[in-house]
């Protein structure tokens, strides 16, 4: 037995040594360091960046944003900051920044409507605490559909942004100070060319109330694409509760007042005359 094993061997060996080494592959060349440093980028759909590819142009301004949101933290949530948002006439942007009171959830919805007849919706989602970047981020990027899109031109002469930028609320018998115990608190900001307007309204129902309109455009555009967006707001993009409390209060002669801290908006900048309009929206066959 132990003959045949070493016979076995033998042969083995003898037939392993008739065979040729496998051929080796060449050593791979080190990357172009200049290709390194220009890969091809490729351009983002307008679902992610509406105003992709625009440009300042002679007697242009962007358009002053102060609404608390630095543009950092606009890349941390995957948006284009809204101070380089260069918006032309017959356009809006509508932002609002939800807060709950509890917890480190937060959310971030903007509409935007461009001339050319089409509109798209942005909505993020997340955790803004304890890591540097966003945790649980969930993205959205949407067109809108054609019929969503008058009642948000609808918003732009809406009396709500002729209210102080941060308000308390007044029942008759004397006004207190707002504090956010639970709830969700709000940011709107509505940018249009030349100007924007920026609206902070506590948990307060009246005061919620007061931007009802823009909130319900916003939450309505964002609803129904994804489960776990549609997981924070549970009413969706229903503020009736909050709508009828602010017109219960200016029925019964109470009224929101300028808060102590409530700021000037920012100033206006002139709207350059445009002559180059964007490209008609394609017409289906």
């Amino acid at each position: 037995m132990t003959g045949a094993m070493l016979l076995a061997g033998l042969l083995t060996g003898l037939a392993l040594a008739g065979q040729q080494p496998a051929p080796q592959a060449p050593p791979t060349a080190p990357p172009d360091p200049a290709v390194w440093w220009s890969p091809e980028i490729p351009k983002p759909p307008p679902e992610q960046d509406p105003f992709q590819g625009r440009r300042l142009r002679k007697g242009e301004q962007l358009v002053p944003i102060d609404n608390g949101v630095d543009p950092l933290l606009y890349r941390l949530w995957g948006l284009q900051p809204l101070q380089s948002q260069l918006i032309k006439p017959g356009e809006l942007v509508l932002e609002v920044w939800a807060r709950p009171a509890t917890g480190v959830r937060q959310a971030v919805v903007r509409v935007t409507v461009r001339r050319d007849g089409r509109a798209f919706v942005q909505a993020r989602a997340g955790l803004g605490c304890c890591t540097p970047e966003i945790g649980r981020r969930v993205d959205i990027d949407a067109e809108l559909a054609t019929q969503q899109i008058p009642p948000l031109k609808a918003l732009v002469g809406a009396p709500m942004w002729a209210q102080p930028r941060s308000v308390i609320v007044d029942y008759g018998g004397g006004a207190v100070e707002p504090v956010c115990l639970e709830g969700v608190s709000w940011d709107v900001t509505l940018l249009v060319p030349g100007q924007a307007r920026h609206l902070r309204r506590a948990c307060d129902d009246a005061e919620v109330g007061s931007i009802a309109p823009a909130l319900t455009a916003a939450l309505s555009a964002a609803s129904g694409r994804d489960a776990r967006f549609d997981a924070m707001f549970a009413r969706g993009g229903d503020f009736s509760r909050q709508q009828q409390a602010y017109d219960s209060l200016i029925a019964s002669g109470g009224r929101l007042k300028a808060g102590t801290g409530s700021r000037a908006q920012p100033a206006a900048v002139p709207v350059a005359p445009d002559d180059t309009p964007d490209a008609p929206p394609p017409t289906s066959p």
